[in-house]
Order: C-alpha cells, then structure tokens, then sequence
C-alpha cells in the first residue's frame, strides 16, 4: 500500500519535514506520480518493530523498583 508524505508521517509518527527530506535525500524508496510522492508503507516495517521494542525496554526500565539504599537505615 502506498501512502502520501503527510500519510507516512502520521503512520510512522514522524515530522512531515522529515519525511520530506528523506525523500529529497533519496533514503527512503518513493514512487512520483506526477503530483505527489508516494510511499510503500512495507518498507518500514522492520523500523516500526524496532521502535515497539525500545518502548517495550524503555516501560521496563521506568517500571522497575528503585532499590532501597542500605545506608539510609544507618543513622547512628
């Protein structure tokens, strides 16, 4: 499926300016239809699973317990 610039940045929860630069840059792999640039959204499938990843380790970090500090009870 081929999505639009401002589509693509919805989906991939990017800037629009950003997407367009990538495509200026020719980073990403688009299609000219004489109006627009489209997309495949496929392409970034291995980007999207990578990001679902670091946001499963980054709520496991923010989800574990601060440990107690031993040193805090040592009042003498």
């Amino acid at each position: 499926m081929y999505l639009t610039v401002k589509q693509t940045a919805e989906y991939l929860e990017l800037p629009e300016e950003y997407i367009a630069r990538l495509v200026r840059e020719n980073q990403i792999r688009f299609l000219h239809d004489g109006e627009q640039y489209l997309i495949n959204r496929e392409q970034f499938q291995s980007h999207l699973e990578q990001m679902e990843k670091y946001r499963a380790m980054i709520q496991a970090y923010l989800d574990e317990p601060i440990p107690e500090d031993p040193d805090v009870k040592d009042e003498d």
